[in-house]
């Protein structure tokens, strides 16, 4: 069955998304070490039809690669260097920890679980990856706006608010 992943690249580790068969939702998957993620990406593309990599990319608020988008290119171009018949994507990550955590809240994930920085990061990567599906669909969220961030988590001045 045809699978589309998502990445949330970071220097120690990698969270991964992966579409269900129709490409609807995305469900976390797991969490790899840096080093290891080409690898079990292997693996994982013997056993699902893997059609498409989204990776997340690291964009600052005005529009410009983050720091970390030098580390994401250089991924970029491993990943199509030993999976060239696999077309690649990127998507903005803006925000997708925060909207982890607030996840992580309201699903109810305890404290001791909520510190795991694992579930972050594929919780990331589930959210990068439904993020590109309903972009290409035209389904996006209607409570979400074009930014993917919902408006009672931004202050005017742009900045992620806390809840308190």
């Amino acid at each position: 069955m045809d699978r589309i992943v998502g990445i949330d690249y970071g220097r120690k580790r990698v969270g991964l998304a992966v579409s269900d068969p129709l490409g609807i939702f995305a469900s976390a998957l797991d969490t790899v070490h840096s080093a290891k993620i080409i690898d079990y990406l292997e693996k994982y593309a013997e056993k699902e039809n893997v059609v498409k990599f989204v990776v997340g990319y690291p964009m600052n608020m005005d529009n410009t690669p983050s720091e970390a988008a030098k580390d994401v290119d250089a991924f970029l171009n491993l990943l199509r260097k030993h999976f060239p018949d696999v077309p690649v994507e990127t998507e903005d990550e803006r925000f997708t920890s925060v909207l982890a955590h607030r996840a992580m809240i309201d699903g109810g994930m305890k404290l001791k679980d909520r510190r795991d920085k694992s579930s972050v990061d594929k919780i990331s990567a589930a959210i990068i990856l439904q993020s590109y599906m309903d972009r290409q669909s035209g389904q996006g969220c209607p409570a979400m706006p074009p930014s993917g961030i919902p408006d009672s988590l931004v202050s005017t001045s742009g900045r992620i608010r806390r809840r308190r």
